[in-house]
């Protein structure tokens, strides 16, 4: 994935300094906290929100089970509306694919929507890199541009900053990239959005060339759908006479039937709207649409694997390509709350992201091997998760894939990965629990023993599980197991016999 995280270091390490930053907890805390509530009322105002929630979920298993079908759909759709389909295995392909496309118009130039599937690929760095200069439009993603910051929130990517620490951006950095703010610039949302308008109105009106994600595809049409709130997508996606798009193949859905679906889970998940305020669709070019006037006369659309095949092989982890980005998950997640999204070293961060990158990118390094354990499995994120994506069992899933390696998918192949370092204690005490529980006599034989030595019990771990008790108490040991007490109480026969 994106080069703009390498060299970050693992989950544990970036978090303890994330959360002696009282500034960013108080950031995160507030807006989470706001959004929240905010989430809470809107889903409230649905009766049917459980039934939704489990139609877009078989919506999406349905499609991830037929997903070579629906793609082949959508490629003819597109191509018979005038666009063109290019495929990209991996980030590079999809860079090299895109930054062809932009130099074949003869611009130095591109407008940019949100979108993660470019910041997963590192796609600006790559235009960067062959001197084309792409502009982010949508707010929270312009900040984090001016400030040559990194995204740390899917839905409020600059969620770590305040109005204060915004005016000091705009102040500092719009005059490098175009039109400086204004003077005498205050921390009030109305003029800091004021001068990000007039700041961007001159890109908009400039530009030839613009990039885009999108949240939906219709497999039936070829119909991709972006859904934002600031109508900078509209400007992005009308204007320029090419728009190149680069999307996740697991963003498709078979029809518009299914579409209405997660059109109404997806804004209360995610804005807590209603609906979107700017909802946009195209089809191919205006000349594939009969000679309309609106939208670009060229359209490329570039699926994006990158990981999404092998994780789709998998049958427990694939549920992790039912998301729809809605960032809910983050937003209840106490472990995001406190140590923000940078700590997880991608552009997913939180709970979807401690299972989305660690399969995308595998777990071969030090950062995506810890995140599976970046979480207290509350499971918070599972209740709110539109498409019931049960976050808690792909963690424990990964976590065991992590201490005790097995086989697994990579670029295509099936490999077996090893054991990672430093989980030969944790393996020798699960393979010991293990054969506790293959052989009652002696899982009751040291309950007893635990309950009659429990006195002599230290109040922390000795070694390396200091780490752990630490931070938590020690469970204390019942002065009688619950089979002892069945059988005194109860009379009962003794189930270990």
């Amino acid at each position: 994935m994106s080069g703009t995280f390498v060299g970050m270091p693992a989950f544990p390490v970036a978090a303890h300094e994330a959360v002696h930053d009282s500034t960013l907890r108080g950031n995160l805390r507030h807006a989470t906290h706001t959004i929240r509530a905010k989430r809470e009322k809107a889903v409230a105002e649905v009766s049917d929100w459980a039934a939704l929630r489990e139609a877009g979920k078989q919506i999406k298993d349905h499609t991830l089970r037929h997903l070579d079908r629906y793609l082949v759909q959508l490629e003819e759709a597109v191509t018979a509306a005038g666009g063109v389909v290019h495929w990209a295995a991996d980030a590079d392909e999809a860079n090299r694919i895109v930054t062809a496309l932009v130099r074949m118009t003869g611009e130095t130039e591109v407008v940019k929507v949100k979108s993660m599937a470019t910041q997963e690929i590192g796609l600006n760095e790559a235009l960067e890199a062959a001197g084309i200069h792409a502009y982010e439009t949508d707010l929270a993603e312009l900040i984090v541009q001016l400030g040559k910051d990194r995204p740390s929130h899917i839905l409020v990517p600059a969620i770590h900053r305040n109005r204060g620490e915004i005016r000091d951006i705009f102040a500092r950095e719009m005059g490098e990239w175009g039109r400086p703010a204004p003077e005498g610039l205050t921390d009030t949302p109305a003029e800091l959005a004021e001068a990000a308008r007039l700041h961007l109105r001159e890109k908009f009106l400039r530009a030839k060339v613009g990039i885009s994600g999108a949240n939906f595809m219709v497999a039936e049409t070829g119909t991709l759908v972006v859904v934002e709130s600031e109508g900078n997508g509209r400007m992005c996606l009308t204007l320029p006479e090419t728009l190149i798009s680069v999307v996740g193949i697991e963003k498709i859905v078979p029809s518009w039937r299914d579409l209405e679906v997660f059109l109404q889970t997806l804004p209360r998940s995610s804005t807590a709207e209603r609906m979107n305020p700017y909802t946009s669709m195209w089809t191919g070019t205006k000349d594939g649409r009969a000679g309309e006037g609106d939208g670009p006369g060229t359209f490329h659309l570039v699926l994006l694997d990158n990981g999404r095949t092998d994780t789709l092989a998998d049958e427990v982890g694939r549920q992790a390509l039912r998301c729809i980005r809605c960032s809910a998950c983050l937003n209840v997640c106490p472990v995001y709350e406190r140590a923000g999204g940078h700590a997880y070293g991608s552009v997913y961060p939180g709970p979807i992201g401690a299972i989305l990158s660690p399969q995308l990118r595998g777990t071969g390094s030090e950062i995506d091997a810890s995140l599976p354990y970046a979480s207290s499995l509350c499971g918070a994120c599972y209740e709110v998760c539109p498409v019931a994506i049960d976050i808690p069992e792909v963690l424990v899933h990964l976590r065991e894939r992590i201490a005790e390696g097995g086989p697994t998918t990579r670029d295509g192949n099936r490999v077996l990965l090893k054991p990672a370092k430093g989980h030969a204690a944790e393996r020798a005490a699960m393979r010991a629990a293990r054969w506790a529980f293959s052989h009652p006599g002696a899982l009751r034989g040291g309950q007893r023993l635990a309950s009659r030595t429990r006195r002599f019990h230290p109040r922390t771990l000795p070694g390396p599980g200091r780490a752990w008790s630490a931070t938590r108490d020690l469970p204390e040991v019942p002065a009688e197991s619950f089979r002892d007490w069945w059988q005194r109480t109860r009379g009962g026969k003794d189930v270990t016999k």
